[in-house]
């Protein structure tokens, strides 16, 4: 907590806004991570391929996670009430549900993760059910205006993707579109891949459905970014690993600088690299 109210305070001193994403990391965690040595899915289906870092630095395959029971996951939304309010104390200007990439909120989202045959799985309603439990639950910690979600339809990041994604998130974004959020952060780009499974879903496909301020995100360019948000595609676009490669991003762009070459994906996962990537690329000095 205290280290987190430095951060924010540094940033609110600059006249910066600063919101926190709430995760679940579901079947993309390592058992060794965890008390019970045991990790929960919405159904026993492990990520298809690929390997995770354990508490030793190791890298070991995913494991098959153990479907949550339906009574387990209110326990689960009061986790992360419970986090949404340690951020306001923190001082954080808002809380972000971390709906993509194949983590815990995602794969109720998608059928090839969620196989349940209870009220959390099956039809459109009950897959989103569980997002809008987390949407509603925060909204005790925080107005509905500082509560915003991310999501991921078109990526294969851990064996996401299905024919239906186009259709789901549809349904997902409209009902997320009662709710009066802050933004809904949408990743439409190709930046980890795309299942290639159904229609792709654009950022401005989710603007037309979505009541409110629509952010998209991944693989997109200085250039690109400014071409769509003239266009109306999206009202803003966000940028991560180009974030990380040049800490002073917004300069360079308002400056016209030359970019720092991008960070491996490497920088992200390999723990022997220490701070490379993260903290060791410079500002532009001219």
């Amino acid at each position: 907590m205290e280290g987190w109210k430095k951060v924010v305070d540094a940033l609110h001193a600059k006249k910066s806004k600063i919101f926190l994403q709430l995760w679940h990391q579901g079947r993309q965690s390592p058992s060794s991570f965890n008390p019970a040595n045991e990790i929960v899915s919405p159904s026993a289906i492990a990520v298809p391929e690929g390997q995770i870092h354990n508490n030793n630095g190791e890298s070991v395959p995913f494991e098959v996670p153990r479907a949550l029971e339906a009574n387990e996951i209110a326990g689960i939304v009061d986790d992360f009430v419970k986090s949404a309010a340690l951020a306001k104390q923190a001082g954080f200007d808002g809380v972000e549900i971390y709906g993509a990439n194949g983590f815990l909120v995602d794969t109720f989202l998608q059928s090839s993760s969620n196989v349940r045959p209870d009220k959390y799985g099956g039809s459109f309603e009950n897959r989103t059910r569980f997002l809008l439990e987390l949407v509603e639950g925060l909204g005790t910690a925080w107005p509905s205006d500082r509560i915003a979600v991310r999501l991921s339809p078109n990526n294969c990041h851990h064996g996401m993707g299905n024919e239906d994604n186009f259709e789901m998130f549809s349904y997902t974004i409209e009902q997320l579109s009662k709710h009066n959020l802050a933004y809904l952060a949408i990743l439409d780009g190709y930046g980890v891949g795309y299942h290639n499974k159904g229609r792709h879903m654009t950022a401005y496909d989710a603007k037309k459905l979505f009541k409110g301020t629509v952010i998209a995100h991944n693989s997109y360019t200085r250039a690109i970014a400014e071409g769509a948000i003239r266009s109306g595609v999206a009202d803003a676009v966000g940028f991560g690993r180009a974030y990380i490669a040049n800490p002073d991003l917004a300069e360079r762009f308002q400056h016209d600088w030359p970019l720092n070459p991008d960070v491996s994906a490497r920088a992200y996962f390999d723990t022997s690299m220490g701070p490379e990537g993260y903290t060791s690329l410079p500002a532009y000095t001219q």
